[in-house]
């Protein structure tokens, strides 16, 4: 058995040769003494032709069915005319077939594999190896492989070493919980999955081995969504002697090239904004720039209105007041505004006000507003100065906490730029630059906005007087409001790293318990160093329009973690768990062996 040519690769080029090709059946149709087959593999179609002179080649091909497997040798002829099929590749070219060889059949598949047809994902998932014959999946796969081919590639010609990092390890915190595996010999303990491979990453640098490279299998075991999984794959990359701009333009350069080999897209300049100016201007700082509307703060002008709901967090340092307009936005119906009201409160909105721009030139009685009369003519028409309305628009205001109006507007902002098509461009890149070092965690205290090996901009002794102040040297890179990668300049200084602890409130016992390999490591000549991570998941996503990660995924999970193909996670035996020293749970009065 043997195949010479895929079937997708059949063309004009290969008229009169005699090939043989191996597939599934993607259709078969009986036209009364011709049989045609379209048989599929992972290149494409290609037509086969069966008439009576096959023999008994013909008596085959008529109890051939959907999805059985088949070798197929003959000669390679034009269509004619008017049987010429432009949506194939192999449309103007078929196989007069002179041979057939069933290697398998198959039962009938769990669903058709066909474009038109909509299957539940949990069927798709559970006959994945069925789900992937179909050309969007292989389609999926194979640019998976491209991709990955061009960032081996790219970055083995900029000298960064290919260097795989344990994926057995300790168990450090980094924003999610860990997977945890027991282990036999050292019975009560146990190793964690890795997170990332930050800390060995960083070792690496102090080892000399100066520009590191790896497409890193990642766990986390957190909630998920539908750019989530608990595995997921990471473009991990970290150099020594470099700064900020070094990163930024080598991991730039690699995104672009990815782009223009395998989308002809010319992503174009990259601009560079603050976190600060991204939260004011689009409540994100994952910024979708295809859409042209921006939050506009207000609070300064509501400052001495009686209306509470204004009042109150205009005179609250900690709380903002912002306006989103859409242009030519009035024709919303009470039932859209409704719906978007609901939508805000995900976020934690108390409500959504808002103002109708009928007629700019009508002054207060051009506005259509149940809250005009809390606000008084003069402040509503200096808003509306302030926000530049035309006749047609529409007001969204936002007035709370300054997290809560930021993530609120900011995601209002998207859900009206889908909702209406408003998108300027196909593609809007940009770099998120200047994050704030720390945020507050929910028991009072700070904690570390990206990591804390991230360096901070200050010194030593300006990061304990003023830790809220402190800005990072960490960078994000946006795609149409995506977070396609983060990274950052590490602390290679060991007191830095020392305060960066003390000021998150990490106990020096605490510090050498988790990180006492890492920090002894930074005391043997620790180079200055910085790096950055992509999720190769979310951009395959992007890249494919695809709606989530799991589409891009050859086996992934579902969104409650769950792999529905091998039915895991599973029960083990008792004996096993006993072996490693782990204890059976009840679960509902039942024992999970």
């Amino acid at each position: 058995m043997h195949r010479s040519i895929y079937c997708g690769a059949i063309s004009r080029d290969n008229l009169d040769e005699d090939i043989t090709v191996c597939g599934w059946v993607d259709r078969r149709r009986d036209h009364g003494g011709v049989i045609f087959i379209d048989l599929r593999d992972r290149k494409g179609i290609v037509q086969v032709v069966f008439d009576g002179d096959a023999g008994d080649y013909f008596v085959r091909a008529d109890r051939v069915r959907s999805e059985y497997v088949l070798q197929v040798t003959g000669k390679v002829r034009a269509r004619t005319p008017e049987t010429v099929n432009p949506q194939m590749s192999t449309g103007e070219v078929e196989i007069y077939g002179v041979s057939l060889e069933i290697l398998n059949r198959s039962e009938t598949p769990p669903f058709q594999l066909d474009e038109h047809v909509t299957v539940g994902e949990e069927i798709r998932l559970k006959y994945r190896y069925v789900d992937l014959r179909r050309p969007e999946m292989q389609k999926a796969l194979f640019l998976r492989s491209k991709v990955t081919h061009c960032i081996r590639n790219y970055l083995g010609h900029h000298d960064f070493l290919d260097i795989e990092t344990p994926i057995m390890t300790r168990a450090t915190p980094e924003g999610a919980r860990d997977y945890l595996i027991p282990s036999r010999t050292y019975p009560g303990q146990f190793f964690a999955m890795p997170q990332s491979p930050q800390l060995f990453k960083q070792m690496l640098m102090v080892a000399g081995c100066d520009r590191y490279y790896q497409i890193a299998k990642c766990f986390r075991d957190e909630d998920l969504r539908a750019d989530r999984q608990p595995e997921f794959t990471q473009i991990d990359v970290e150099a020594s002697f470099v700064d900020e701009l070094d990163v930024m333009s080598f991991s730039e350069e690699m995104i672009k090239e990815i782009f223009s080999k395998h989308m002809a897209v010319d992503l174009g300049v990259f601009p560079k904004i603050s976190y600060a100016e991204a939260i004011e201007r689009f409540g994100s700082d994952k910024p979708d720039l295809r859409i042209p509307l921006e939050l506009v703060e207000i609070k300064d002008l509501l400052i001495d209105i009686e209306f509470r709901v204004f009042s109150v967090p205009a005179n609250d340092p900690d709380s903002r007041i912002a306006a989103l307009k859409v242009p030519r936005g009035a024709h919303m119906s009470r039932k859209n505004i409704d719906e978007y009201t609901e939508f805000v409160g995900i976020y934690g909105a108390k409500g959504l006000a808002w103002i109708k721009i009928n007629s700019v030139n009508h002054g207060i009685n051009g506005l259509q507003s149940p809250i005009i009369k809390f606000l008084g003519e003069k402040v509503t028409l200096a808003i509306m100065e302030r926000v530049s309305v035309e006749d047609g628009d529409i007001v969204f205001f936002g007035a709370d906490k300054s997290s809560i109006v930021s993530e609120a507007l900011g995601a209002l902002r998207n859900r009206i730029g889908r909702d209406y098509n408003l998108y300027s461009c196909c593609w809007a890149p940009v770099w998120v630059v200047d994050f704030p070092m720390f945020e507050k965690s929910d028991g009072g205290g700070l904690s570390a906005l990206h990591h804390p090996f991230t360096a901070p901009v200050c010194s030593v002794d300006q990061l304990i007087d003023a830790p809220h102040d402190a800005l990072s040297r960490a960078y994000d890179i946006v795609l149409n409001g995506f977070e396609l990668g983060g990274g950052s300049i590490r602390i290679h200084d060991p007191v830095m790293q020392a305060a960066v602890f003390e000021v998150l409130g990490i106990s020096y016992k605490e510090q050498r318990d988790k990180f006492g390999f890492l920090l002894d490591a930074l005391k043997f000549g620790a180079p200055p160093h910085g790096g950055i991570a992509f999720g190769l998941d979310r951009l395959l996503m992007l890249m494919l329009g695809a709606e989530s990660i799991r589409d891009v995924i050859a086996f992934p999970k579902t969104q409650t973690a769950s792999c529905l193909l091998t039915d895991a996670p599973s029960s083990v035996e008792t004996k096993q768990l006993r072996e490693l020293g782990v204890r059976p749970h009840k679960v509902g009065g039942k024992v999970l062996d």
